[in-house]
């Protein structure tokens, strides 16, 4: 009876243990007050995400936007944020790109994640007759991969008629908006060991 006693104690601490992962994960932040805060002062765009960052005193996070148009790739990102090596053991917080239109033909492109952030003024150009605006991961937490780059949103303009909502998800249906679109920009994001902070 002891040992079976015994035995589901482990058990039990085992999955007490699995409840803190030790992977990072990021999740849509819908109807979150940044969001709301955007919608509220017709500021522009925003994509928030909640995100979770274990053993975040050896890890690093970078954090980019990428820019297409006419299906060509610019050679630097449009806007970038790295951090790595938190003097917190856990960072658990909002990360999230934003684009704030100004009067002016500039908009302001802002990257955040806990505890840092950093904002570019940018021109996009004229804006085209149809533009969308979408998550490439779905309402369930994703764990990030160490090492692997994650497409978290992607936004579209074009001056095509008909603009459908896309699978972000699916690589080839990617590919297909990047070549279809005049301007295409891509949220991503990926998690290393600090020590192989390189891109």
């Amino acid at each position: 009876m002891k040992m079976m006693m015994f035995i589901i104690l482990l058990g039990v601490c085992a999955s007490c243990s699995n409840d803190q992962s030790e992977v990072p994960t990021i999740s849509v932040n819908a109807d979150s007050e940044y969001e709301n805060t955007f919608t509220d002062l017709n500021l522009g765009n925003i994509f928030d995400f909640n995100f979770y960052l274990p053993d975040a005193d050896q890890r690093s996070v970078t954090l980019w936007v990428e820019k297409y148009e006419d299906g060509e790739k610019d050679d630097k990102p449009l806007i970038e944020l790295s951090y790595y090596d938190s003097p917190n053991k856990v960072e658990e917080g909002n990360v999230g790109f934003g684009m704030i239109e100004s009067d002016t033909e500039d908009t302001i492109a802002h990257l955040y994640s806990p505890g840092a952030n950093v904002q570019r003024s940018i021109i996009l150009g004229e804006e085209k007759t149809g533009t969308t605006w979408d998550y490439a991961i779905g309402d369930d937490e994703v764990e990030l991969k160490l090492g692997e780059i994650k497409l978290l949103a992607g936004y579209r303009e074009t001056n095509r008629n008909a603009l459908h909502t896309m699978d972000l998800q699916d690589e080839e249906v990617v590919n297909r908006m990047i070549e279809q679109s005049d301007l295409v920009l891509l949220l991503k994001v990926k998690v290393e060991e600090s020590s192989e902070s390189a891109r």
